[in-house]
């Protein structure tokens, strides 16, 4: 989305003008599910999130700042509502704990839109690594090398300096391509210990 064009939608935003939510709503819904869905690693949490998400854009859509960037405030947003999601599991876990209560099943999740579209061996390979990633870790790569936004956009979305996200995005990447290495790497050892 240009400039312009968002500039123009905050205007009619703060207005309340309900066609310029379904604007953004289009332009927005899915990257934020996506990355709210690599978040959590639960459709049916990202859902709720996503939900909770849209729930505070429209409470708060009146009072928008005339230059705000959508796409940084809706992550960021989405970014506060998993770890206040996050927060309120450790601390039913540690009260199931404290009262030794029997552990509640999960249930398994249905396959998510990404894993059903990720078919190459690379892209799911991709996929597990970043989710073992620390959930640090994980949002920088999603902000920075998925949903576009640039170090800086990103640090505000994430509240810390951008020369901390410049640090922690570089940790991140290079965690990343080590644990992909290390993938490659392991395949061609088992296949030396095969031949003769």
């Amino acid at each position: 989305m240009d400039r312009d064009t968002e500039l123009e939608l905050v205007d009619r935003l703060r207005q309340g003008d309900a066609d310029a939510f379904d604007a953004v709503h289009l332009a927005f819904n899915r990257p934020v599910f996506t990355f709210l869905l690599r978040l959590s690693r639960r459709r049916d949490v990202a859902e709720d999130l996503l939900e909770e998400t849209w729930l505070r854009f429209v409470t708060h859509a009146g009072k928008l700042d005339a230059d705000t960037r959508l796409g940084p405030w809706l992550f960021t947003v989405a970014r506060n509502v998993h770890i206040t999601w996050c927060r309120s599991r450790a601390m039913e876990s540690r009260t199931a704990a404290a009262l030794d209560l029997w552990p509640v099943p999960v249930p398994v999740p249905s396959e998510s839109p990404f894993e059903q579209t990720a078919g190459n061996e690379l892209a799911q390979r991709l996929e597990r690594e970043l989710a073992s990633l620390s959930v640090e870790a994980r949002e920088v790569l999603l902000l920075v090398g998925v949903e576009g936004l640039t170090p800086s956009e990103a640090a505000g979305v994430c509240g810390i300096s951008p020369e901390a996200m410049r640090q922690r995005l570089k940790r991140a990447r290079a965690l990343l391509a080590e644990r992909l290495a290390e993938g490659e790497a392991q395949p061609i050892g088992r296949l030396r210990e095969v031949q003769p």
